[in-house]
């Protein structure tokens, strides 16, 4: 059954009639995002390893993703505002997402303190002392320059008790109301519409997760962003979050779930509504020698791939995947060689691509959840 929604910033075009998938368009002055949609991270203004060439033209990425700490301590926001902004610096033409720091600042246990006013840290770098403030972290990813910004907020350790996550989620909505308060007050720079999305934290407690996205869905937003996952919490308990959140979420409106995850979580993630994702996995992971591919999970380091040599993938969608043999790549990566590195960081940013494609493809020909239960096994399998 097609369904259509009109909206300046995002058009539900389908829902799959089995399941929640949803395959829409956002629009941004830097260009319309087809979901859904994995988004690279690249966290201090590159998609390590990768060159803009290669997410463009091979893996054929629609928006990508700028860290908000990262950015804030180097090169820091007086570089960008002199060079006009993220898009700018780096050369991207395409839209650009920035997550808060609130993520990375949390992480930073041992060097932070969180006040009512914000959140007081030293810098991994070089160990200045600086602070966070709701006010502020509008203020940096305005001057970044993203076409979409996430609302400062606590980042609750999936195994926190439900005292300390009502505390941390009840900290997050004070928090959001003066990152409205600023955005709303402020303009958008560099000529360009800027974009806010709150975010959805509760952790692992049912009824918190309800309580917030009630109150964030009656904020009326351009979009949604659902946080605090992937975060300790059994797998299980994480799709059991995004289906609570979603139940509430206007439909109208994408939604982001933030730092997710392997090719099976955002198949079932989109099953249940999810229209946005980012995650370091398919970089990271090919950093360390593994990659995804639609016959499973392939160790590169592994002897069995000392003498073959085959393709990498020959099913795969990136020049990488043809032009390198599987005894090759082995040998580059036990060789420590950074050109070893780069190609399995772009067969998997490939393939991630290549596995929301045909998701939105499925989703659209109406049988996205056969095809999701039929390629989900092969996917999950070590080779």
């Amino acid at each position: 059954m097609q369904q259509e929604t009109e909206s300046m910033f995002f058009d539900l075009v389908h829902t799959d009639t089995a399941s929640a998938a949803r395959a829409g368009v956002v629009h941004t002055d830097h260009g319309d995002i087809l979901t859904p949609i994995f988004m690279p991270v690249g966290t201090v203004g590159t998609v390590k390893g990768v060159h803009k060439r290669d997410l463009n033209d091979d893996i054929h990425a629609q928006i990508i993703l700028g860290n908000t700490y990262h950015l804030y301590l180097r090169p820091g926001t007086q570089i960008l505002r002199q060079a006009g902004g993220l898009h700018k610096f780096e050369g991207w033409t395409k839209p650009i997402l920035t997550d808060s720091g609130g993520y990375q600042v949390f992480s930073l246990t041992d060097i932070r303190k969180m006040t009512n006013e914000g959140v007081r840290f030293s810098s991994h770098i070089d160990g200045r002392k600086l602070m966070f403030t709701p006010e502020n972290v509008m203020d940096i990813e305005r001057e970044i320059g993203a076409d979409i910004m996430m609302a400062f907020d606590e980042c609750c350790p999936g195994t926190a008790d439900k005292k300390y996550a009502k505390e941390s989620m009840d900290r997050t909505h004070r928090w959001l109301d003066r990152c409205i308060a600023r955005f709303d007050s402020t303009e958008d720079l560099y000529g360009y519409k800027q974009h806010l999305f709150p975010i959805v934290q509760g952790c692992v407690y049912p009824d918190l997760r309800q309580d917030a996205a009630k109150r964030l869905r009656d904020l009326d937003r351009d979009g949604y962003a659902i946080g605090g996952l992937a975060v300790g919490e059994p797998t299980e308990v994480m799709y059991e979050m995004i289906e609570v959140v979603n139940d509430i979420l206007p439909t109208d409106k994408p939604r982001y779930l933030m730092g997710v995850g392997t090719p099976w979580n955002i198949l079932e993630s989109i099953e249940r509504g999810v229209d946005m994702f980012d995650c370091v996995m398919p970089t990271r992971n090919g950093r360390n020698g593994m990659i995804f591919t639609w016959q499973g999970v392939m160790n590169m380091r592994n002897k069995k791939w000392e003498d073959d040599f085959s393709e990498l993938d020959p099913t795969g969608k990136s020049y990488v995947d043809h032009e390198y043999t599987r005894a090759y790549v082995r040998h580059l990566i036990h060789a420590e060689e950074m050109l070893g590195l780069e190609i399995l960081s772009i067969h998997n940013l490939c393939f991630y691509l290549d596995l929301v494609t045909e998701a939105r493809k499925h989703i659209l020909a109406g049988d996205f959840k056969t095809w999701k239960d039929s390629v989900l096994p092969q996917l999950m399998t070590r080779l």
